[in-house]
């Protein structure tokens, strides 16, 4: 609990709304009512493309017969395609974007700097290294498919820490350390990673960490989503439930404080539920960046900067986007596949570039 809500002085009744924040929420009502049906449609086309052919009609056949029982005309192999391959894919990819995208909106807000961001702060390479202790390592080995979610949620909450200790200075948290803080907790859980690589003898290590460092989602099973989406659903619950908090966080400490925020509680119960949720996201995809940093501000252009519209449009907006992100990276080069992470970095270190000049404050 964040102990007293920040409670609005004057009386409901005689607010008057301005005119720019009345057009911010009617483009987010907008955009969350265009997003909703967008996300069913990107997910029907996502299943669909591939080698083989599958009709729009099959696919929600086979996916409404897989959950009720019910029997159809569509073959063996095409079940197979599109229950156990594809749909699991696709909507994990759903739940990495949007989860990541989620991330990106509390950590930006809670560090008050605009550049923040799970990859670039050092958090996934932390995740990553948790991840990858597991699998060469065997840390955690009796948890079994638990152990990964747990090393990779360990490590991400270890970057997070000791990014955000070396980014303050005499009490208050500064964006350029924060930012060098980062770099730095990268590279070196990157050579960490790295070193166990190397003392690793069998022949498939080097691939397996390959795939934390660029991330991807081939070999998606339905039991991968369980976690992830599970604490996606819970942390966008608790986060809309801090949405005004957030607000006032963005603002500064001491506006937080007047309004009754207990500040250093809410950012401790923050970089908790953020840590949890990056670690349980690349412990099944890997380290895909920058989507936290671009859809953030992206949305924010569009709806203002109030959380409780940035946050759901920034999740829809971030599903939507690594959906199809995931299908140009099975398609470009088919049959052969390119790391999602390839992809996001593509595209997302041209925008850190404009938003780094755009915001020169921030660093």
């Amino acid at each position: 609990m964040l102990g007293r809500q920040p409670r609005v002085a004057a009386a409901p009744s005689k607010r008057k709304t301005s005119p720019g924040r009345s057009a911010a929420a009617a483009r987010s009502r907008l955009l969350i009512a265009a997003l909703t049906p967008f996300i069913l449609l990107s997910i029907t086309l996502a299943v669909l493309i591939g080698p083989v052919d599958i009709a729009p009609l099959t696919v929600w056949e086979i996916a409404f017969g897989k959950v009720t029982g019910a029997e159809g005309d569509w073959s063996k192999s095409q079940a197979n395609i599109v229950w156990l391959i594809r749909f699991p894919r696709v909507l994990l990819a759903g739940v990495v974007g949007g989860g990541l995208a989620v991330i990106g909106v509390v950590m930006q807000a809670i560090t008050r700097n605009p550049l923040a961001d799970p990859f670039l702060l050092g958090i996934s390479s932390g995740a990553a290294l948790g991840a990858v202790s597991v699998l060469l390592m065997g840390v955690f080995g009796g948890l079994g498919i638990y152990a990964l979610s747990l090393g990779a949620f360990l490590g991400a909450l270890l970057a997070f820490v000791l990014v955000f200790s070396l980014a303050i200075q005499n009490g208050r948290l500064l964006p350029t350390r924060m930012i060098l803080a980062g770099v730095a907790v990268s590279f070196m859980f990157s050579a960490v990673t790295s070193f166990i690589t190397l003392s690793d003898d069998s022949s498939g290590a080097a691939r397996r960490v390959l795939f934390w460092m660029l991330g991807g989602l081939s070999g998606t099973q339905w039991q991968d989503l369980t976690l992830p989406a599970l604490a996606l659903v819970l942390g966008i619950i608790y986060l809309m439930g801090q949405s005004r908090a957030l607000n006032a966080l963005i603002i500064g400490d001491e506006t937080a404080t007047t309004l009754g925020i207990q500040v250093h509680k809410l950012r401790r119960r923050l970089l908790v539920v953020t840590s949890l949720l990056t670690g349980l996201i690349i412990a099944v995809s890997g380290a895909i960046g920058f989507v936290g940093l671009m859809m953030p501000h992206i949305v924010r252009l569009i709806v203002g900067s109030d959380h409780r519209r940035v946050l759901p449009v920034s999740l829809l907006a971030g599903a939507v986007y690594l959906i199809w992100v995931d299908v140009m990276a099975r398609t470009l080069f088919a049959p052969e596949e390119i790391p999602v992470g390839i992809i996001t970095s593509l595209c997302g270190a041209p925008f850190f570039l404009w938003l780094m000049r755009r915001n020169k404050d921030a660093l």
